[in-house]
């Protein structure tokens, strides 16, 4: 399915979406910076496995996860996950989600390792072994006695990217998951996302270029070139 921005098609739900238990509702849409508008009237319905925001520099990729993360606020619209409302329980929403500001440089006097303690406390389905399956993959064991600020863009990546799969948050937004890692985290992160399209709880949106390399995507969101 296809929901590209500012069209009648966004305000439609796919059959796809219908035929599936929503995860993330959002309804009519609108964000605009002061120099533009990003959003008008956009609507989606996301269901469980992996959805793609593609679009070209510029037309709000980044912008819109942290829409749908409740780190932004909109100008008007509604998002509901399985019910919560952001407008009318924030709190109860917020807890739905997963996400970390790829650029953050909010906990870098932490450890990977109290990053984690930190992300098993937010959420209710984290899962050890998912963590432990993910810092093998990712080589991460050297880096969890270090301070995060002493990380390289790649390694502290692979932290946001092992929480967010750990978390077992039913809504999961990775911005970009492939950039800056080597080849080896990037084939198994590869490996990760083909396992979370066929996850019936669980909504992965991912923010790119392209979907990532096999796949399989239960939708797009097109924000253009």
């Amino acid at each position: 399915m296809t929901l590209p921005d500012q069209t009648d098609a966004a305000r439609r739900p796919s059959p796809l979406a219908a035929a599936s238990a929503v995860v993330l509702e959002v309804r009519d849409l609108r964000f605009r910076y002061p120099e533009r508008e990003l959003f008008a009237g956009l609507s989606a319905a996301i269901s469980p496995g992996v959805t793609l925001v593609r679009g070209g520099d510029g037309r709000g990729k980044s912008t819109l996860l942290r829409l749908l993360a409740g780190a932004l606020p909109p100008d008007a619209g509604e998002l509901s996950i399985r019910g919560r409302s952001l407008r009318d329980q924030a709190k109860d929403y917020r807890q739905q989600v997963f996400w970390t500001e790829p650029r953050t440089e909010a906990f870098d006097q932490m450890t990977p390792a109290h990053y984690f303690d930190m992300q098993r406390q937010a959420y209710a389905g984290f899962d050890d072994g998912v963590l432990a399956q993910c810092v093998d993959g990712l080589a991460l064991a050297p880096e969890l006695a270090k301070q995060l600020f002493m990380l390289s863009t790649g390694s502290k990546r692979k932290v946001w990217l092992a929480a967010a799969f750990a978390s077992g948050a039913p809504l999961t937004l990775l911005d970009m998951p492939l950039a800056a890692l080597d080849k080896a985290s990037a084939g198994f992160v590869l490996a990760l996302l083909h396992d979370a399209a066929a996850d019936p709880t669980r909504a992965f949106v991912v923010a790119d270029y392209a979907a990532p390399a096999g796949v399989p995507v239960a939708g797009v969101m097109d924000l253009g070139d």
